[in-house]
């Protein structure tokens, strides 16, 4: 008996299929974006002496690696931050009459707070354990502090709310001389209240 052959399978349109599958999934999948912090690095210079910050000018904001935040070695909630920040930097502590007084600070000027916004230092230090969740919800509630009482201050010279320039500026709905004179406006609203967040380094889970 005629051994029968074996009929062989047609694969010469495999490779097209997957091509076709590949450029299927690439573009309907959603690739999800990272979220994270914009922020400018100051340039690289060695300071051989360093500024000495009076202890009631800095601000220390501390979160474990059970997430738990500590404020000025008091337990305090996320929600609370924004508002304390805000406190500490507009206190305007120094007295009335000297070089750091601060004309346009609101806040309690109690002498124990800081003199004054540009004096004012944030510390924010992390456990290794912190989680990254958490790292960028203190983040963000201590840049919104900052960025209230900046469109507070702008509204008040301006007119204008200090993000809303600055988001102006960035999608490029301002040009030409005009966007230089909003720029100029910025960096005046940014002198009352500069950013000055120093991020220590991690502390070791335990110590």
């Amino acid at each position: 008996m005629a051994r029968r052959a074996t009929p062989e399978v047609n694969a010469g349109s495999m490779a097209d299929i997957a091509f076709l599958l590949l450029i299927f999934f690439l573009v309907t999948t959603t690739i999800e974006k990272d979220k994270g912090i914009a922020r400018q690095l100051p340039p690289d210079i060695e300071i051989q002496d360093p500024p000495i910050i009076k202890q009631k000018n800095l601000f220390l904001v501390t979160v474990n690696k059970n997430d738990q935040l500590l404020v000025e070695d008091e337990l305090m909630e996320l929600d609370d931050l924004r508002q304390a920040a805000i406190d500490f930097l507009d206190n305007g502590g120094a007295p009335s009459g000297s070089p750091e007084y601060c004309n346009y600070c609101k806040g309690k000027r109690s002498p124990e707070s800081s003199d004054n916004p540009k004096k004012a230092v944030i510390s924010v230090q992390n456990d290794r354990l912190t989680s990254y969740k958490m790292y960028i919800a203190v983040q963000n509630e201590l840049v919104a502090a900052y960025n209230f009482l900046r469109d507070r201050e702008s509204q008040r010279l301006y007119g204008w709310k200090y993000t809303e320039m600055k988001q102006a500026i960035n999608e490029g709905d301002i040009e030409g001389s005009r966007a230089d004179a909003v720029q100029e406006r910025l960096e005046e609203v940014q002198e009352l209240y500069p950013l000055k967040l120093s991020e220590a380094e991690p502390k070791k889970s335990g110590s």
